[in-house]
């Protein structure tokens, strides 16, 4: 058991470092450095590393402003079950943002999911978009929801 603890920790220990260093980097206005810190980690799947590349692309930190590449920057984290991600997918689909059109069911689902993964915000987007939404939308949604939350959340 500890030899896979190490290994564990190995295998995260400097992905870890490299975000922490990409964050001071991003709060020091470095932007360039830090996507360059963050690119290794980001690549190889790091949900962390792929939402704050996300968050660089939508603001145009250091990169073009490209609202499509951010929300799929966003999707990939978010779909590792990264919160902040859930809920910028969800503010990206209820404006349409970089998308063909707003799809206010799939908003409300990645909020709910957010919520139920922590982001304190979440909950408030999703009764915000709620009253956007027909009853039949919410109830996809909550399909939607269901299918989700099994594997991304199991024990929730």
């Amino acid at each position: 058991m500890r030899a896979l603890l190490v290994l564990i920790f190995l295998s995260t220990g400097p992905a870890l470092a490299d975000i922490e260093k990409a964050r001071d980097l991003m709060e020091a206005s470095r932007f360039e450095e830090a996507r360059a810190a963050l690119w290794p980690a980001a690549r190889s799947g790091n949900a962390d590393a792929e939402e704050l590349i996300g968050v660089m692309y939508a603001l145009g930190l250091g990169v073009e402003k490209d609202p499509v590449r951010a929300f799929e920057w966003y999707l990939r984290a978010a779909m590792k079950g990264h919160p902040g991600a859930q809920s910028g997918v969800g503010w990206y689909y209820e404006l349409g943002t970089g998308l063909p059109s707003p799809d206010l069911t799939r908003a409300y689902m990645w909020y709910v999911l957010s919520a139920i993964g922590g982001d304190p915000d979440a909950a408030i987007s999703q009764e915000e978009v709620s009253k956007k939404m027909t009853k039949d939308q919410i109830e996809h949604a909550h399909t939607l929801i269901d299918d989700y939350r099994v594997w991304m959340y199991p024990f929730r």
